[in-house]
C-alpha cells in the first residue's frame, strides 16, 4: 500500500526537492504551497502523513495544524527554521508528532517520515473504547484492571505511576509538557512545581526501564516535555 503524504511548503525549490526524493522512495506526494490550498487538499482525500512548514502564506502552519486537529489524528511532521514555532506546536498541545529543522538532509527527512508512519501504524488504539491491553516492546498494560507487566512479570506501580504510564500509552504520538501531565494526572492547576512530576517520573522509570538513566519507554525532550519511546 502506497503511503500518501501532504507536503505543505511554500518554497518551490525545497518543495520540489522533497517531492522528488520522497517519490523516488516510494511515497505518493501531494504538494500544497500555502495554508489555504493545504486545507483544501486535506479535505478532499485522506493522507497518511503531513509534512508541514510553519511559515506559510494565507493560513499559517500553526493555524492549519489547529484546524486539522479538530477532527483528524493524522501524523504531522513539522519542517521549520524557527525553533520557537516548533516549541509551540510540540509543547502547547497542538498535536504535532515530530519535527526537523531547516536546513536538513534528505536522508534524515526520509528517516523521520518512515518513523512517523511506522509509529502511526504500530500503535493502533480504537478512539471510542481503549484496547483492553496495550503493549509496547516488553511492556504491557491492561487498561480495564490497570495492571502492568514486563516480560510477563507484573510490576507494582502506585496509582499516580499507573496514571502516568496510561497517559503515554493511550497517546503514543503526543508530546506532553509538564503542565499538561500535571493537569491530566493530578487534575489540578499547575504552578510550576516540577519536582512533583520529576519524582514520580523517576520512580516510574526505575520500575519500567532496563536502565532508568537511559530510558527507552518514556523519552525526555529537553525544554519541551516527554513522549512515548519508539521501538
Amino acid at each position: 500500500m502506497t503511503v500518501s503524504i501532504l507536503l505543505v511548503e511554500d518554497d518551490s525549490s525545497i518543495g520540489e526537492m522533497v517531492e522528488s526524493y520522497l517519490t523516488m522512495e516510494g511515497f505518493r506526494i501531494v504538494h500544497a504551497k500555502d495554508g489555504e490550498e493545504a486545507l483544501k487538499r486535506f479535505s478532499e482525500e485522506p493522507f497518511d502523513l503531513v509534512l508541514l512548514d510553519m511559515m506559510l502564506p494565507k493560513i499559517s502552519g500553526m493555524d492549519f495544524l489547529k484546524k486539522i486537529r479538530q477532527n483528524s489524528h493524522v501524523p504531522v511532521l513539522i519542517v521549520s527554521a524557527k525553533d520557537s514555532e516548533v516549541d509551540k506546536a510540540l509543547g502547547l498541545g497542538f498535536g504535532a508528532d515530530d519535527y526537523i529543522t531547516k536546513p536538513f538532509s534528505m536522508i534524515e527527512l526520509t528517516a523521520r517520515v518512515k518513523a512517523a508512519v511506522r509509529r502511526a501504524t504500530h500503535y493502533i488504539i480504537p478512539q471510542e473504547k481503549p484496547a483492553q491491553v496495550v503493549q509496547i516492546h516488553q511492556l504491557s498494560m491492561d487498561m480495564d484492571n490497570l495492571t502492568v507487566s514486563k516480560n510477563g512479570v507484573e510490576l507494582k506501580l502506585t496509582a499516580k505511576e499507573l496514571q502516568l504510564l496510561k497517559l503515554f500509552l493511550l497517546n503514543p504520538k503526543k508530546v506532553f509538557t509538564k503542565q499538561q501531565i500535571f493537569n491530566s494526572v493530578w487534575n489540578d492547576d499547575y504552578f510550576g512545581d516540577e519536582n512533583v512530576i520529576n519524582v514520580h517520573m523517576s520512580r516510574l522509570r526505575e520500575k519500567i526501564e532496563d536502565n532508568p538513566s537511559e530510558p527507552m519507554y518514556i523519552k525526555t525532550l529537553w525544554g519541551i516535555g516527554y513522549r512515548l519511546g519508539e521501538f
